[in-house]
């Protein structure tokens, strides 16, 4: 029905209102119609606030909620988190039909929200402009359909792509634009991963500008153990974020003792391990800076789902270190391009069709 598209259309607007405060929940809209007409609106609030179907109903009044319709962009829950459930607050509002963009992927909801609505009678209709609002969770829905991260690998390189004027050596490639927007996208996602020589050439705190009370955890790869003899960085000593340090080596976790670290001994630290590890922790969703060490070893396990290129007009010369090479051909899609002053951001799905 042209109606249920368009008012799912504002559903989605609705749950793009939604930031990176909504953490480990997923943004999601509401709109309540009646009539055919717009009564209230909503969207999920910062993690352990209302949902969207809260938001939106809460707006109401009981007879203006009997028999009419809700339009949410995601499966509404069935069970107890951080709030009640969505289902219960819907069947106690006498709202007649709900209109579903997406099934949720979480198996804590997957069907259960729906059957639970139908149960009670009230009519539910499925699948409404559900790639538009697939697209609004990337890193959410990835994670509980694929029960791993989302992997984002960001690099900036020169013209001549270099990523520094000569190896071990921090160089400033980008220019302020791009500065501030990597510094804003680092919140959409739960980790930050660099390896442990980019950590000890650059002392870096991988921390974000934007207002969050769920700033991304650091994460440092260092199989060897070489961070004992570097406890001095300043990422150690900030808490501004959680820090974890992924290692073969069992003594790291004593030579860091003293810092804000935590240390994670792995036998095999490899990068499908510490996805894994990363996954089993919550994390949704996984931003990959660093050199081209690490961009190659991440590239290579064929884990990355996207990669960030942001692109200067600076030339760093011969001298320069050059990124890091995939050890194969890719043929990118979804790409998108963004000028950003004299500097480009280029975005492209470099997964297989997982």
């Amino acid at each position: 029905m042209q109606i249920d598209e368009e008012m799912m259309r504002l559903a989605i607007k609705q749950a793009q209102l939604a930031d990176w405060s909504t953490w480990q929940n997923p943004r999601v809209g509401a709109v309540v119609v009646k009539n055919s007409r717009v009564l209230a609106t909503g969207h999920t609030h910062a993690f352990g606030g209302v949902h969207a179907e809260r938001d939106a109903i809460s707006k109401l009044s009981p007879e203006q909620l009997l028999n009419s319709t809700l339009y949410v962009t995601l499966e509404p829950c069935n069970h107890y988190g951080k709030q009640p459930p969505c289902a219960d607050l819907i069947v106690a509002s006498r709202i007649s039909r709900v209109v579903i963009a997406e099934t949720d992927p979480h198996a804590l909801v997957t069907g259960k929200g729906i059957q639970k609505l139908r149960d009670h009678g009230i009519t539910v209709a499925t699948g409404v402009l559900e790639s538009e609002a697939t697209a609004v969770n990337p890193h959410y829905n990835f994670y509980f359909r694929y029960r791993r991260p989302w992997v984002t690998l960001k690099q900036a390189l020169s013209l001549d792509g270099k990523v520094a004027s000569a190896p071990a050596t921090r160089t400033t490639i980008t220019n302020r634009l791009v500065y501030e927007r990597v510094h804003q996208e680092r919140a959409w996602f739960h980790g930050i991963v660099i390896g442990s020589q980019t950590a000890i050439s650059d002392d870096p705190l991988l921390t974000t500008t934007a207002r969050t009370d769920f700033p991304p955890v650091r994460i440092i790869l260092d199989r060897r153990g070489r961070l004992g003899q570097h406890r001095e960085l300043r990422i150690f000593h900030d808490w501004a974020a959680p820090t974890w340090v992924f290692t073969a080596n069992p003594a790291l976790s004593a030579q860091l003792a003293a810092t804000n670290a935590e240390v994670i001994c792995l036998a095999q630290p490899t990068i499908a391990t510490v996805v894994k590890a990363c996954g089993r922790r919550g994390l949704q969703s996984l931003y990959v800076e660093g050199g081209p060490t690490i961009h190659r070893a991440v590239f290579n396990s064929g884990l990355v789902n996207e990669l960030l290129t942001y692109l200067s007009p600076r030339l760093l010369g011969q001298q320069g270190l050059a990124g890091f090479q995939p050890a194969r051909p890719i043929m990118p899609r979804a790409v998108t391009i963004e000028q950003l002053g004299d500097n480009v951001r280029i975005a492209e799905r470099v997964d297989e069709d997982v």
